[in-house]
């Protein structure tokens, strides 16, 4: 008689649980990506000035008769927080691993999570150790942006099929999406750059992107205005083509927070940047890439979610009964 292996041992993760897993990827995701940008805009960026420690010797903050200790827990705090990102991240591995039936895809973005903290962390440690340069800073931000989009569609994946993606709306209307989620990455490059010039460096020592930000604003804009204007195309579309009503909301979604983002960006210009709209923009980031993502996955269809089977019960032989 075979002995069942370990995986078949423990009990499948509910479906009720895997989307209480996958949903908390996709906000831890999107919260470090916030809480960054509060060590950004407090100057607390070199608060811990090492790493993996926080000062040389000690791996929390100590005390300072001078500076103080506040910067250092403000970066001390992100840094927790993005400890409780990787144990999320780890969760989703064993939930892909012990859902039964064991899913391929499914494991593959559970995957993209553990790696992307460890690759967030390395970078992480080159932007401490490099001073905060402005072009380590953007990337360390970047790196959050494809991770979220990630977690949407893993967060998607466990409540659906595994067969090949059937489109629900025509092929332009998707190629159209697809242009639209290369703007937005563009877009995010650009806000970089314009964050980069701007006056929240992490540091008050840090040098900044030497180009003149007015015009890295405009031309930061003026790619929001393309964005908007693709997406009333999309709607124009989905209208044709009579969408159904879950893809209408997540359409309206999306445009109110692309929206709202190009309203918040536009107070800022006008009012010197305040660091509470810095976070408001950020948290819209995040919102604009999760709703992207929602629409997309309403976009196309896998099928109904595989069913886990029992497995059949191991039977001993009976034996032979001995002829006389």
């Amino acid at each position: 008689m075979s002995t069942p292996s370990l995986l078949s041992r423990v009990p499948s993760p509910s479906r009720a649980v895997q989307r209480l897993i996958t949903g908390a990827a996709v906000v831890t995701q999107a919260g470090i990506a916030v809480t960054g940008a509060v060590v950004r805009v407090t100057g607390s960026g070199l608060g811990c000035t090492t790493w993996p420690q926080c000062q040389p010797g000690s791996l929390v903050p100590v005390a300072d008769p001078v500076g103080g200790q506040a910067h250092q827990w403000i970066e001390f705090t992100n840094r927790l927080l993005g400890g409780g990102l990787g144990v999320v991240s780890a969760l989703c591995v064993l939930m892909a691993l012990f859902a039964k039936p064991l899913r391929r895809r499914v494991l593959v973005l559970a995957l993209m999570m553990p790696l992307g903290v460890v690759a967030q962390a390395v970078i992480g440690g080159m932007t401490v150790l490099t001073g905060l340069q402005w072009w380590v800073v953007a990337l360390h931000f970047l790196a959050s942006m494809p991770l979220i989009w990630l977690a949407v569609l893993l967060f998607k994946a466990v409540g659906e099929g595994d067969e090949k993606p059937r489109p629900l709306l025509p092929r332009p209307l998707l190629g159209l999406q697809l242009a639209q989620a290369v703007m937005v990455g563009v877009i995010l490059i650009a806000g970089t750059l314009v964050t980069s010039a701007g006056p929240h460096s992490g540091d008050i020592h840090t040098p900044r992107l030497e180009l003149p930000i007015s015009a890295l604003a405009q031309a930061h804009a003026d790619l929001v205005f393309l964005l908007m204007g693709s997406l009333f195309a999309l709607g124009f579309g989905m209208r044709i083509k009579d969408a159904t009503r879950d893809q209408w909301r997540r359409y309206w979604v999306l445009v109110a927070v692309v929206l709202a983002q190009g309203v918040v960006g536009l107070v800022q210009y006008w009012t010197g940047v305040p660091d509470i709209l810095v976070l408001v923009h950020v948290l819209g980031a995040t919102l604009v890439l999760v709703a992207g993502a929602s629409l997309w996955t309403a976009s196309r269809t896998r099928g109904p979610a595989p069913v886990a089977t029992r497995p059949e019960p191991a039977t001993t032989p009976e034996p032979e009964l001995a002829t006389h």
